[in-house]
């Protein structure tokens, strides 16, 4: 089984993951002796306009990883004979495959009641949904499900009963498509890994067959030591895929260890980027031209946001910019970690980027900036009814922390968080297992976020109303 965290935006994001929970019921535990590891099997997607994935939070089963298709398709070359004291404890993934036993209709069926009882968040409150929800499992074991089909009908119409329009059920084409995201631009995607020594190893666990990456060599389960020559160690696998990107056909060198113990190894890899730039910036004059205003608009929070808009902050400010503009408008999101880290950019180190909030206590964390801002400017939000998802992330992050006003409409209120899992049979289930608090304590999903001001305001007010913020936050 594979594992995609997602979040109400547009692409993903990557982030470890604790350890799995032991499974409770027989048909899961049957499954993990007997197949690869699920909790090997995880990835951290998004999808477009409605719904979009990602999110720094902790799956309730598994740790994370973007496999872009099954290892048995990748040959990994062989490699000299181990020394006696390393141990390849991954194993070989295709040996194991053989031994997996027979997928039933009714399992498959079985297994997608067993995750929306372990993780659905219940966002109506309904006080019966235990109870209706356990029947649905006595009418499932009644029940006669002999093919595929009927499997799959049985399961769409078991999702829409929750009453949740995020829960649904996936074909395995549909799950394939999801599964083949690339946001390094090289065709691969990282895993943290921690080790025995409490360090975090990055390892490929996202691997687009016939990529620039795997034709170059890079196999599945290899180690990243370096990227064009700079150590990744205690970097987190979103910094180093955003340190892999680049210009379209341009190349990149990467370090990778093949394997736990095999030989270390330098890859040149020519990029091939579909991502384009979402940023766009300009320098105007106010106040006579007496003061010049950085404008930056930010169209989607993909792989490339962050890094495209610190380029452009430090221009503006360069050019003398005293105050800036962040346009959110018509943004409906993106990929959540993007906005996370973008957010942190405005941020005092200890200030608190946004909570989520889940049936399950590890959905339930707060992610906090952790270095100093880049800017520490006065900053207008430019938010509408169609600001969404990670740009509600943004958004609140930086009026909550009286970093910023808000100027527009009421956002869209999209703040909750899905996780599509992959059933024994490659089809799939997105569940909606969280949501996302602001700093202040507000729940994004259904009531989005008032803006400061519904007219621009002048900027002696956005000072001002900073001032008192930050007057009243510190009591």
């Amino acid at each position: 089984m594979r594992v995609l965290l997602l979040s109400n935006t547009t692409t993903l994001s990557l982030s470890s993951l604790p350890p799995p929970r032991t499974p409770k019921s027989p048909i899961r535990s049957n499954f993990r002796r007997n197949s690869i590891n699920w909790a090997e099997k995880a990835l951290i997607g998004a999808l477009g306009g409605a719904l979009s994935f990602g999110l720094l939070v902790s799956s309730p089963s598994s740790s994370i990883a973007i496999e872009f298709s099954s290892s048995s398709s990748v040959q990994v070359p062989p490699f000299s004979q181990p020394p006696e004291f390393c141990s390849e404890d991954e194993g070989d993934e295709t040996a194991e495959l053989g031994s997996e036993p027979a997928v039933t209709s009714e399992g498959i069926v079985e297994e997608a009641w067993e995750i929306v009882n372990d993780s659905f968040l219940n966002t109506s409150r309904s006080r019966s949904f235990t109870e209706t929800w356990q029947r649905k499992r006595e009418d499932i074991r009644s029940s006669s499900i002999k093919t595929r089909s009927k499997a799959h009908d049985t399961i769409k119409r078991m999702l829409a009963s929750l009453g949740d329009p995020y829960t649904r059920f996936l074909s395995p084409e549909e799950f394939s498509k999801m599964a083949r995201y690339d946001m390094s631009g090289i065709g691969i995607n990282l895993r943290e890994v921690p080790d025995d020594n409490g360090d975090v190893k990055l390892k490929v666990l996202g691997l687009v067959l016939d990529g620039p990456a795997h034709s170059a060599g890079v196999r599945q389960g290899d180690e990243v030591l370096a990227v064009n020559g700079l150590d990744v160690k205690g970097k987190s696998a979103f910094e180093v895929s955003s340190m892999m990107q680049g210009p379209n056909e341009t190349f990149v060198t990467i370090k990778v260890k093949h394997g736990n113990c095999g030989p270390i190894q330098s890859i040149e890899v020519q990029r091939q980027l579909v991502a384009r730039t979402p940023v766009s910036y300009r320098l105007e004059q106010i106040e006579n031209g007496t003061r010049s205003v950085g404008y930056t608009r930010i169209k989607e929070f993909n792989a490339l946001a962050r890094k495209d808009l610190v380029t452009a902050m430090k221009r503006l400010q360069d050019m003398g910019a005293s105050y800036f503009i962040l346009d959110l408008r018509d943004n409906r999101g993106g990929l959540v970690q993007a906005g996370i880290e973008i957010a942190k950019l405005f941020l005092n180190e200890g200030e608190t980027v946004i909570y989520t909030d889940g049936k399950d206590p590890e959905y339930q964390q707060s992610i906090v900036a952790d270095t100093a801002p880049l800017v520490t400017a006065p900053v207008i939000v430019l938010v509408n009814n169609s600001t969404a998802s990670a740009s509600e992330i943004v958004a609140s992050a930086l009026h909550d922390n009286c970093r910023g006003v808000l100027v527009g409409d009421r956002t869209f209120g999209k703040g909750l968080i899905q996780s599509v899992f992959e059933l024994r049979d490659g089809s799939g289930v997105v569940v909606t297992v969280g949501k996302y608090v602001t700093p202040k304590h507000k729940d994004i999903n259904g009531n989005g976020i008032e803006p400061d001001y519904r007219n621009f305001p002048a900027w002696s007010d956005v000072t001002q109303h900073l001032s008192r913020c930050n007057m009243l936050q510190r009591g």
